[in-house]
């Protein structure tokens, strides 16, 4: 991992990354089914996080806090089930004002502020994540194109 992805990912804006990978990306020889998900997705992931990043709120999915948005934290998050908990940890954190779930101390989630779920709940929903009840589970087909996805993203890394 170079510097420069590491700084990529720990100062610019998701567009910026998300740009950055999308250029890796077309450079590449990838299908264009791999083309057409890819960005997509990572705009999904990153539309979380980094909002989490600038409040110094990030967490892994086992719900410890992490200092940096990083390229092994992003990818993290890239799996499809740990994403639908967190689209479900933003919405109900943002319903209460104050950050759930995670192990993160009383003033640290105390100190959090909504965040914009909605690009990230349009994404689930595509992939038919249903986005009012947790307890639904999804097609095991979609998981398993989101694994491919991830792979994809990864080796851009």
């Amino acid at each position: 991992m170079n510097q420069a992805t590491l700084e990529l990912f720990s100062t610019k804006s998701a567009d910026d990354i998300a740009t950055a990978l999308d250029i890796t990306l077309q450079s590449r020889n990838e299908s264009p089914f791999w083309l057409d998900k890819a960005i997509p997705f990572a705009k999904a992931v990153l539309s979380i996080l980094v909002p989490l990043r600038e409040q110094n709120l990030l967490f892994d999915p086992q719900g410890r806090f992490q200092e940096n948005l990083t390229p092994e934290l992003f990818l993290e998050w890239m799996d499809f089930v740990s994403l639908k908990m967190l689209a479900f940890t933003i919405q109900k954190s943002n319903e209460s004002s104050k950050l759930l779930r995670t192990s993160l101390n009383e003033t640290q989630c105390s100190s959090y502020t909504a965040v914009d779920v909605s690009v990230l709940a349009i994404y689930l929903s595509k992939y038919n994540v249903n986005m009012l009840d947790e307890s639904l589970d999804f097609p095991i087909a979609n998981y398993n194109v989101h694994q491919g996805v991830k792979n994809v993203v990864k080796s851009l890394l």
